[in-house]
């Protein structure tokens, strides 16, 4: 296989597990980076895989946990409820998913569109972390299913690239009185559900486009976006102990404005 390929796969599963869990949008990067560097070879298909990567890092970070609701759904309240916080707040994304997402992909999966985002979604963290924050939830078994609801809504708005699901779950946690802590966590944790069902849901849509002569490139794909997750999932955990949101507030309004800059001026010709 094309090593310049292998490169650019390396790349992308880099970006992906970095930018996945950290409130900056995984898609709208992968969006504008692989428009950069021309990556359209099996395009769909590789970012199942890489995706992939990025929902195991999640599990095996938290494994114990995991581990701890599955053996406990038959007889403990406290893992029930966290089943049935996940469950309530996958809905909304899983239902307007199959209604809008191909009119969402037709329309706005391009680098202005991302751009944009990013650059609207920087301007609502710098709001967030600069009103008045009312912290009602401070572990994440104390959320209430009405709570886990309207995290599930703020998800939806994450179906538009650029946006961030876990910006848009973090933040949304923060608007309803999660602790910082708290959103970030249970923004991990909804992670699993939700990407693993669109990564089943794809794998089946795509699967006539698998190829074993493209395997090198998904499993290095794979592999590097399952260890730069396990990086920026455990790098945010411990920032977010100490530290606001804003610094990601202001890479995403810098990196939209520098897009957005390079097409207004023709430096760069991002494809439409």
């Amino acid at each position: 296989m094309d090593t310049l390929l292998l490169a650019q796969a390396l790349l992308l599963g880099i970006v992906e597990g970095l930018t996945e869990f950290l409130p900056v949008s995984s898609t709208g990067h992968l969006i504008v980076v692989g428009d950069l560097i021309g990556f359209h070879n099996a395009g769909k298909v590789f970012e199942i895989a890489i995706q992939f990567g990025a929902i195991l890092a999640v599990l095996f970070l938290y494994r114990e946990r995991f581990t701890s609701v599955v053996k406990g759904l038959a007889s403990e309240p406290k893992a029930q409820r966290f089943a049935a916080n996940l469950i309530v707040a996958f809905l909304p994304a899983a239902v307007i998913g199959l209604l809008f997402i191909k009119q969402i992909k037709l329309y706005l999966f391009n680098p202005i569109s991302v751009a944009s985002a990013l650059v609207l979604g920087g301007l609502v963290i710098l709001y967030a972390e600069r009103r008045q924050h009312v912290v009602k939830v401070h572990d994440v078994d104390n959320i209430s299913w009405r709570e886990a609801l309207k995290i599930g809504f703020a998800q939806v708005l994450a179906m538009i690239p650029g946006t961030s699901r876990s910006g848009a779950t973090i933040i949304g946690g923060m608007f309803f009185g999660l602790d910082r802590k708290v959103a970030a966590e249970f923004s991990f944790f909804l992670a699993v559900p939700t990407m693993f069902a669109a990564t089943v849901y794809d794998l089946y849509k795509h699967r006539d486009l698998l190829s074993f002569a493209e395997l090198p490139m998904f499993a290095i794909g794979f592999v590097a976006a399952f260890l730069s997750a396990l990086l920026a999932v455990r790098t945010l955990v411990r920032f977010v102990g100490n530290h606001s949101y804003e610094v990601f507030a202001w890479y995403r309004i810098g990196f939209g404005l520098l897009i957005l800059a390079t097409w207004h001026w023709g430096l760069v010709d991002w494809a439409s």
